[in-house]
């Protein structure tokens, strides 16, 4: 079984994405090549800043907790990179 991880990276001009990933130095590498396996809507919005990941118990949790935090305002995600507003459950 393999481990899961949130992650959130940076854009340049400070938009921040989030996803998820088993391997997160493997799709950050990927993000910040601008490789056809990278996001489609961070190619070009380099340098990027890995800011923040946390494992997760598995696949399904990783997609509902990135959905949640998907809908956050930006000063929730950036209170959660400074580590002030905890991960959403999945209840």
């Amino acid at each position: 079984m393999s481990d899961w991880h949130l992650y959130l990276v940076r854009t340049a001009r400070g938009t921040l994405y989030t996803g998820i990933t088993t391997d997160v130095a493997r799709r950050f590498a990927e993000h910040q090549a601008g490789a056809p396996k990278g996001a489609r809507s961070l190619r070009g919005k380099g340098p990027l800043t890995l800011e923040y990941y946390t494992r997760v118990a598995n696949r399904r949790v990783a997609a509902q907790v990135e959905w949640r935090i998907k809908q956050w305002p930006r000063a929730r995600k950036e209170a959660l990179i400074r580590g002030e507003q905890p991960l959403p459950s999945t209840d």
